[in-house]
């Protein structure tokens, strides 16, 4: 996909963790690069500006890209207290998606949800989380070396199953079998209000896709599309990868402010 410079739509992305700048520095990048590449404008929201910067900063952008962190979603935020496996929460990370989230909703700005923005988004929209998966008989925490660790089982009708190819991701079963890699302990529960399923893993069942805007008149306009796995990691090497920041890129540059009706005497 190609856009012209002068209308390449800024692309709001927090910084993933407020206490690990090694990881910063490794992760956020990819996610700016993939973004770039797909012809929109990266743009780092700091977590520890103030509550009005954040906010100008924001107005900016005409879209939201909710990336990975090591931290874990604070479990008090879906009623339930952490357990030993649930990872140090992030509140000023939680704090700016929250900001980020909402100006979204707000506005139906594009949402491109990525591993904890998956998980933060469905919080955020009432729904609950898996705090630990390592029961399971899939390696959800394989890491970024290694490249597919399983596949996603994608209903073929979902938003997500209209950007894939029978070539990278085969029927099987009714389902679509994308191939993706893997670094995370917790998923979705219960889906947030207004979300749909529209991947699991075949084996466990886990959930590592939902989509839908909010179930409000005209939600079906709004984008909002969260993975659970790491699309940035693989865009050189996986269609799919570089079809979901293409279109996420597309819906941001298609964006504008909802209309304001006004009677006129």
């Amino acid at each position: 996909m190609t856009s012209s410079p002068h209308h390449r739509p800024r692309i709001a992305i927090p910084v993933p963790t407020s206490t690990d700048i090694a990881y910063n520095q490794r992760s956020w990048p990819q996610y700016a690069v993939a973004v770039e590449r797909s012809g929109g404008e990266p743009v780092e929201i700091p977590l520890l500006a103030t509550p009005v910067e954040i906010a100008n900063l924001i107005n900016t952008c005409q879209a939201v890209l909710l990336p990975g962190s090591p931290a874990d979603v604070n479990p008090h935020k879906y009623g339930q207290d952490p357990i030993p496996e649930c990872a140090p929460t992030d509140s000023p990370r939680e704090n700016v998606d929250e900001l980020l989230l909402q100006d979204a909703h707000n506005l139906y700005k594009p949402i491109f949800a990525i591993c904890f923005g998956i998980q933060i988004l469905n919080v955020w929209r009432g729904g609950t989380l898996v705090q630990d998966l390592t029961v399971l008989p899939v390696n959800h925490a394989a890491g970024g070396k290694v490249a597919i660790a399983h596949t996603a089982a994608t209903a073929p009708e979902s938003l997500l199953g209209t950007l894939l190819t029978p070539e990278e991701a085969p029927v099987q079963d009714n389902f679509l079998r994308l191939p993706i890699n893997s670094s995370h302990h917790q998923a979705i529960g219960i889906p947030g209000d207004g979300l749909r399923v529209s991947a699991r893993c075949p084996q466990d069942a886990v959930i590592e896709a939902v989509e839908g805007g909010q179930a409000t008149e005209g939600a079906t306009a709004h984008f909002v599309l969260g993975v659970q796995w790491h699309p940035e990691r693989s865009y050189d090497i996986s269609p799919a990868s570089r079809a979901l920041f293409d279109r996420f890129i597309a819906e941001a540059t298609a964006w504008v402010p909802r209309s304001v009706h006004t009677s006129v005497a």
